[in-house]
């Protein structure tokens, strides 16, 4: 029977392979048609749009594009940014086909109701509300079916292609195209291995009780009722962190929620095996008990102590305006081919710096645009670029985080400055 089923999977894993080859070509094919009939937008949204309509794995991809200013130039970036991790729904009895199919019991053993309409759907899994048969009241994840195969389809495609580009443009193996592909396509199947996203919310957990921290809180996870494909946890009840209005009801001081949740996150860069790397507001909870829920531990990052405090003494020389001691900080975080010349990246930053603070000052032209953190890091990752040095991808994790915590901080406690404010602890 066991070999029965391996047989009808593989099967399966082959016919569906075969037909995401098809839908890429046409995909494709019908993009190459409209250029050369003349539609030619620029060509990082001519991308952007090619990816929307090869749909999951194309449009994840597009959000690391979006995210990771360290490694790709700015026009990617920015007009990546219309990537949504939105897709359709799939239908609940596929839903209950698929629960059915990775447990060795009988649902009604193990739930006494799911929700049939989705909390939440994305393009790896959709998440349903249910409530188990001792009463508690969970979260399911459930994988979206054939996606690890339809993500190893593509991927295999993109890397064959980057190493194709790598041997006819020399720009392509400069910036370590197939690296990028290969890195992206461990992150993403990573994700679909639920097993290990349980492990890692355990681990945050036991991270959170060796540290004495029961402000923050992450869900308790049933493995009873998990598997590779699905994942059972405790729900939270809360906001989201841009809720202010929300966020008032359960925390009077939103700026001592927005100390305790920045401190507990940075407490974990060194504290923890690794640091969450995806706190969008979706993923970072005030809770009815006014304590801050940490949920979707798929991407974790980790960073080594000497990166991150490279990165708070670049941050400090930044308000001494200590551009010599900035553009080490970039070095020590970088990885280099050559020799960089300290000085000449410290005469840069001066000069983005000055052009920086004239727009503020309205000394220069308003179009414009250096007036929030992330454009300015956004230039700064573009003039370390061009020095020759190339950011890790877990510079680029943990920037897109501090982007989404400057973000909190403008909108719960905008007199706040984070690398000056005793409160916040930035090395333990």
């Amino acid at each position: 029977m066991l070999q029965r089923t391996k047989s009808l999977r593989l099967l399966r894993d082959t016919v569906t392979s075969s037909l995401r080859l098809g839908q890429t070509a046409g995909v494709v094919g019908r993009t190459g048609v409209a250029w050369l009939l003349g539609e030619r937008p620029p060509t990082p949204e001519l991308l952007r749009q090619t990816f929307e309509r090869l749909g999951s794995t194309y449009i994840k991809l597009g959000q690391f594009v979006a995210s990771a200013p360290s490694l790709f130039p700015r026009e990617y970036v920015d007009a990546f940014q219309g990537c949504l991790d939105a897709a359709p729904p799939i239908p609940y009895a596929t839903v209950e086909a698929i629960l059915r199919e990775e447990f060795d019991r009988p649902l009604e053993h193990i739930y006494r109701h799911i929700d049939p309409e989705p909390m939440a759907t994305a393009s790896i899994a959709q998440v349903h509300a249910a409530t188990l048969t001792g009463g508690e009241d969970v979260v399911i994840k459930v994988q979206k079916p054939g996606v690890r195969t339809v993500l190893a389809t593509d991927f295999n495609v993109l890397y064959l292609a980057m190493r194709v580009l790598e041997k006819l443009v020399p720009a392509v193996t400069r910036a370590s195209a197939s690296e990028i592909v290969g890195d992206v396509q461990a992150t993403m199947l990573k994700e679909c291995d639920f097993l290990a996203e349980a492990a890692n919310i355990e681990a945050f957990r036991q991270f959170l009780a060796d540290t004495g921290n029961d402000f923050a809180r992450a869900p308790k996870v049933y493995h009873e009722a998990t598997t590779r494909r699905v994942l059972t946890m405790e729900r939270f009840y809360g906001v989201p962190f841009t809720d202010l209005d929300s966020i008032r009801r359960y925390s009077p001081q939103p700026e001592w929620t927005l100390i305790n949740a920045l401190n507990t996150w940075m407490d974990s860069l060194l504290r923890c095996q690794f640091f969450h790397a995806d706190v969008h507001a979706g993923n970072l909870m005030v809770l009815e008990d006014g304590r801050v829920g940490f949920i979707d531990f798929g991407i974790v990052g980790r960073i080594r102590k000497q990166t991150w405090q490279a990165i708070i003494d670049f941050m400090a020389a930044r308000a001494a305006d200590d551009y010599q001691t900035m553009a080490q900080c970039l070095v020590t975080i970088g990885v280099t081919s050559h020799d960089v010349s300290v000085e000449d990246l410290a005469r840069d930053i001066r000069r983005l710096v000055r052009t920086a603070q004239g727009v503020l000052d309205g000394a220069m032209p308003a179009e414009v645009e250096f007036d929030d953190a992330e454009q300015f890091m956004l230039a700064i990752v573009d003039l370390g670029r061009k020095h020759g040095i190339r950011f890790p991808k877990e510079f680029a994790l943990l920037l897109k985080q501090l982007l989404y915590f400057d973000r909190y901080i403008q909108l719960l406690a905008p007199d706040l400055s984070p690398f000056d404010d005793h409160r916040i602890q930035l090395i333990h």
